[in-house]
């Protein structure tokens, strides 16, 4: 495999081709049987690229994948490059290839944002072929409307507030699976980890049209027709479908579709209440499966955590479930989930898990329990995750506060009371929607996360301490906003056995007895 990108590399006079993790839709979680990265590195995780070079091959994670990856590859053929927390790929391409230098980039699996942002350094060479066969997009043979009782307005009035945007001639081109399942109320449940349709959209003035993988000439040739602007968004539309419209393209500084989808109907806020009553009502099952059974594995908790979301009504999970033991709940996006690995008295399980229900809205939410009785540390490490988590979920929302706001605050809490060797590598939360993954809202210190809070926002408070020789604890809340003020939608009640009440403030002691419910 390594020869025919090296190949690639040769007759295309390249210094290097970045290969990417994702498909010509660009998704977070592309199957591995389409991941390109996948099969060139072996590593699993859901995001992270690699870079192929004339000597080497250089595999690009962010913290939460730090030991992953070092477990998955094979280090004598590929170097882990672990991102820290501010870093970005290009501040750290630059380390292994020189400023100026040709990198090959797939046109169908890169944004045309991200191929500008690379050009600011080095010469793109744009490919149709990175020397790594996979399999084709999924057909979209499964999908499904979406009742306005649960999703709160008509795909065609959404529809319309779009087209007052746009002028007679003009188009708007949406490539983004996500905005095209909101826009439409349009869901597919028969892929793994997933509710969203494998469509593009081209929405005129008067006039819609839906086109799957197999129809893209046909999707070429309406585009050809249109004689006004065709506004698209560039960090969602790739490179190659990007070219076609290149000459005619407006682009837009705040996409439409993403800010309408951020904030919630109140008929999605009910049904995310009663989605996430029901995920609360799983993994409080799961809870007392662990603690009535022994000589129970990882992977007998993930089956029985499926069977008891099936039980209440989930279509499918929203991502492959994590349940991690031990050394293994140090791993932030472990899922390997193993039969080796059996629970003992005294085992710590992280468990981050999630579902979709008829609405084809993500849950998300993270508990660690342990076996019998907690030692010391254990405590120590999960009272002090449980501090941030309360400290950042009572966050007074005020005009023009950010996900940026609240993920400084928790790092802060952190710096001051540091556990030595623990970490928290990652960002403190994401918004939720169609994707367990959903931007805007963002909740991290990137820039992206700089965007204003606002009322009917979704979104994970999930701060974390991860030690790779011991363990590590993670504590997720999907949340909203509502009149300014921070709620959960998760009402599983965190564990007492857990906790150190000496080491919580009063007012930390207030707001826990004010959240537990179950």
């Amino acid at each position: 495999m390594i020869n025919k990108v090296r190949e690639v590399i040769k007759s295309n006079n390249l210094d290097a081709i970045l290969i990417n993790s994702t498909n010509e839709y660009l998704v977070e979680y592309n199957l591995l049987s389409e991941n390109a990265r996948y099969k060139l590195t072996g590593f699993t995780g859901s995001t992270g690229d690699a870079v192929v070079t004339k000597e080497g091959i250089f595999l690009f994670v962010d913290g939460r994948y730090h030991i992953q990856a070092d477990e998955e590859v094979d280090s004598s053929i590929v170097t882990v490059v672990k991102l820290q927390t501010g870093d970005t790929f290009l501040s750290k391409l630059k380390d292994i290839l020189p400023e100026g230098s040709i990198l090959g980039m797939h046109a169908s699996k890169n944004s045309q944002s991200r191929v500008e942002n690379t050009e600011k350094y080095y010469k793109v060479e744009l490919l149709d072929f990175d020397g790594i066969e996979v399999s084709p997009p999924p057909s979209d043979e499964n999908s499904e409307k979406i009742s306005i009782m649960l999703c709160g307005k008509s795909s065609e009035n959404k529809i319309l507030e779009i087209k007052r945007l746009l002028g007679d001639d003009d188009c708007l081109l949406i490539s983004n699976p996500e905005e095209v399942s909101y826009l439409f109320n349009i869901r597919d449940f028969s892929r793994p980890y997933s509710a969203k349709v494998f469509k593009r959209a081209i929405i005129l003035k008067n006039d819609n049209f839906l086109f799957g993988y197999k129809d893209f000439d046909n999707y070429k040739k309406v585009l050809s027709y249109v004689k006004g602007k065709i506004y698209a968004d560039k960090l969602t539309i790739n490179a190659r479908d990007f070219s076609i419209i290149k000459d005619r393209a407006e682009c837009f500084s705040m996409n439409p579709i993403s800010e309408m989808k951020a904030i919630k109907t109140e008929s999605e806020l009910e049904h995310y209440k009663d989605a996430f009553r029901k995920t609360d009502l799983a993994i409080k099952a799961i809870r007392k499966y662990i603690e009535d059974n022994d000589n129970i594995s990882e992977y007998d908790i993930a089956q029985k955590l499926e069977e008891e979301f099936k039980k209440f009504g989930a279509k499918s999970l929203s991502f492959n479930s994590i349940v991690a033991k031990d050394k293994n709940s140090a791993l932030a996006h472990y899922s390997k989930s193993s039969k080796d690995e059996i629970i003992s008295d005294g085992s710590l399980i992280l468990i981050d898990c999630g579902a979709y229900y008829e609405g084809g809205l993500a849950t998300d939410i993270t508990r660690a329990f342990v076996k019998g009785e907690p030692n010391s540390l254990q405590k120590r490490v999960y009272t002090s995750v449980l501090k941030a988590f309360l400290n950042a979920f009572n966050t007074k929302i005020v005009k023009g506060i950010s996900g940026f706001d609240i993920d400084s605050k928790v790092r802060k809490i952190f710096e001051k009371n540091p556990i030595e060797g623990f970490v928290f590598n990652h960002g403190l939360g994401h918004g939720i929607g169609i994707n367990v993954h959903e931007i805007p809202p963002n909740l991290s210190c990137n820039e992206v996360a700089k965007t204003e809070l606002k009322n009917n926002m979704c979104f994970t408070i999930e701060p974390g301490l991860y030690n790779k020789d011991h363990f590590g604890v993670r504590l997720e809340n999907s949340c909203y906003i509502k009149d300014n003020k921070i709620h959960s939608f998760v009402n599983m009640n965190y564990e007492r056995k857990l906790i150190d009440y000496n080491e919580l403030s009063e007012q930390e002691i207030i707001w826990l007895n004010e959240f537990e419910v179950l």
